[in-house]
C-alpha cells in the first residue's frame, strides 16, 4: 500500500473494500488521488477566503485607507450576491464542458489575480479611489467565485465517492482553519507592521488560489453529459421550473434559505455588543479572526463526517446551535454581560461551529441529493435564489435602525428555529449508502 492510499484510508476509515458509490466505475481506482487533490485544492481556497474575508479583514483595510463608508458597506452584498446571482444563467454554458475542472481552474485564477490587485490597491492608493478598485477587484472576484462554485459540486460528485464527499471538503476546512488562526494570532499579537501584514496576507491569497488551480487541473475526471448548454435565459427558465416538479428541492431551498441567519449575524453581534475593552481594533479583529476559525478548525472535520451519515441531520442540529448561539447573545446583553472581554468572542464562536455546520450540511446534501444530470442546476438555482435573499438582507441594516439590534438577532434566531423545523421533512439521501 503507497502512502497516498494509506493518507486516503486514514481520513476515510475505510478498511481494503473499497467504496465507490454514485461515480463512475473507472473513476473509482483514481478516487485517492483525487479525494487528497480536493482536500488540497480546496483547503487553499478556503485558506484565501479567511484571508481575504471581507467582512472582517477587508473591512479593516478599506477603513485604514480611509476609504468613504459607502465602499465599506457594499463588501459584503458585492461578494456573496456577486457569487450567488451569476449561477443560474451560467450554469447552462458550463455544461457545455465535458470536463469542468477546467473551468473551475480558470475561476480560481481569476480569483487569484484580483486578489493581486486588491493588495496592489493597498499599497499603493487612499481615499475613494482605493474603495472603488479594491470594490471593482472583489465584484471580479465574486464573478469567478460563482463559476467555481457552480462547478465544484458537479465535479467532486463525479471524482468523489458519495459517502467521502463530506470528508473532503470538512477536513480542507479544518486545515484551512489552522492557517487563519495563525493569522488572527499575528493580526492580535501586535509584532508586525500593521499597515503591511494586510495586504501581505491578501498577496499570501492570490498565491494561493493560483495554486489551487493549477492542482485541481490534474484532477482524473471522466468527461461528464453536455446536455443543458441552451440560451442562458431559457436555461434558466427551466431550472425555475425544477421548483415545481422536485418538493424536496423547495424543502432544501426553504431550509437554507432561513439558515442564512447565520451569515447575516456577525455584524449584528458585533454592533450589539457595543464592548468598550482596551483591546486595540486591530487586536480585536484579530480574537475575532481567531474565534471564527477556530470553530471551523475543531468543527468541520466532525460536521464533514456526520454529513456523510446524514446531512439532513446536520441541518437540523447546526440550525439549533445557531439558534442557541443567537440566544445566548440576547441574554448576555439584557444581562449586561455581553460587553465583557470573552462574551463576544466566545458567542461568536459558538455561532461560526453553527455557520460550518450549515456550509457542510447543505453542501453535501445538494451534492447527493441529486445525480449527475440535475446537480450543476440544482446547484445553479439554490445558490441564486439564496443571492437574492443575501442581497435582500440589506433590510435588517433598515429594522436595525427602526427596531434595534436586538430585535434583529431576534428575528435571525426565530429563521434559524425555524430552519430546524423545515428540515425534519428532508430526505435522508444518504440512506442508500447503508443499504449498500
Amino acid at each position: 500500500m503507497n502512502t497516498l492510499d494509506k493518507v486516503y484510508r486514514a481520513l476515510t476509515a475505510e478498511d481494503d473494500g473499497r467504496v465507490c458509490l454514485d461515480i463512475p466505475e473507472s473513476a473509482c481506482n483514481h478516487q485517492p488521488r483525487n479525494f487528497l487533490t480536493h482536500i488540497v485544492s480546496l483547503g487553499a481556497t478556503k485558506t484565501a477566503d479567511g484571508l481575504i474575508d471581507p467582512k472582517l479583514v477587508l473591512a479593516w483595510l478599506l477603513t485604514h485607507l480611509g476609504a468613504p463608508a459607502a465602499f465599506i458597506g457594499l463588501l459584503v452584498p458585492v461578494r456573496e450576491s456577486g457569487a450567488l446571482l451569476p449561477q443560474l444563467f451560467t450554469a447552462a454554458s458550463l455544461r457545455r464542458l465535458a470536463q469542468r475542472k477546467w473551468a473551475w481552474a480558470a475561476g480560481s485564477v481569476v480569483q487569484g489575480l484580483a486578489a493581486i490587485s486588491i493588495a496592489i490597491a493597498a499599497l499603493t492608493l487612499e481615499g475613494a479611489a482605493a474603495g472603488a478598485a479594491v470594490i471593482t477587484a472583489l465584484a471580479i472576484l465574486a464573478l469567478a467565485r460563482s463559476v467555481c462554485s457552480v462547478t465544484y459540486k458537479d465535479v467532486l460528485g463525479k471524482t468523489v465517492s458519495k459517502s467521502r464527499r463530506g470528508t473532503a471538503t470538512g477536513t480542507a476546512a479544518s486545515i484551512s482553519s489552522l492557517f487563519v488562526i495563525l493569522f488572527g494570532l499575528a493580526l492580535a499579537s501586535g509584532l508586525f507592521d500593521r499597515s503591511s501584514l494586510v495586504p501581505s496576507a491578501i498577496l499570501v491569497a492570490g498565491g494561493l488560489w493560483l495554486m489551487a488551480a493549477l492542482l485541481f487541473s490534474t484532477l482524473q475526471e471522466e468527461p461528464g453529459s453536455t446536455e443543458g448548454g441552451r440560451n442562458p435565459l431559457k436555461a434558466a427558465w427551466k431550472n425555475l421550473s425544477l421548483l415545481k416538479e422536485d418538493a424536496q428541492l423547495r424543502r432544501f431551498i426553504a431550509t437554507r434559505g432561513l439558515l442564512i441567519s447565520t451569515a447575516l449575524a456577525p455584524p449584528f453581534m458585533v454592533a450589539l455588543s457595543a464592548s468598550e475593552t482596551a483591546t486595540s481594533a486591530f487586536g480585536g479583529l484579530g480574537l475575532l479572526v481567531i474565534a471564527s476559525s477556530g470553530a471551523a478548525l475543531l468543527s468541520s472535520y466532525v460536521w464533514g463526517r456526520l454529513a456523510d451519515r446524514s446531512s439532513r441531520k446536520v441541518l437540523i442540529f447546526s440550525a439549533l446551535a445557531a439558534t442557541l448561539a443567537l440566544v445566548a447573545t440576547l441574554t448576555l446583553h439584557f444581562t449586561g454581560q455581553l460587553q465583557a472581554v470573552w462574551a463576544l468572542p466566545l458567542v461568536v464562536f459558538a455561532l461560526m461551529i453553527a455557520y460550518q455546520g450549515v456550509r457542510l450540511g447543505r453542501s453535501t446534501h445538494l451534492v447527493d441529493m441529486a445525480n449527475q444530470d440535475t446537480r450543476a442546476a440544482y446547484t445553479a438555482l439554490s445558490n441564486t435564489i439564496i443571492g437574492v435573499l443575501l442581497a435582500l438582507g440589506t433590510v435588517f441594516s433598515l429594522l436595525a435602525e427602526v427596531a434595534g439590534v436586538a430585535t434583529v438577532i431576534g428575528v435571525l434566531a426565530v429563521m434559524s428555529a425555524g430552519a430546524a423545523v423545515v428540515a425534519l421533512g428532508l430526505e435522508e439521501v444518504q440512506a442508500s449508502d447503508s443499504e449498500a
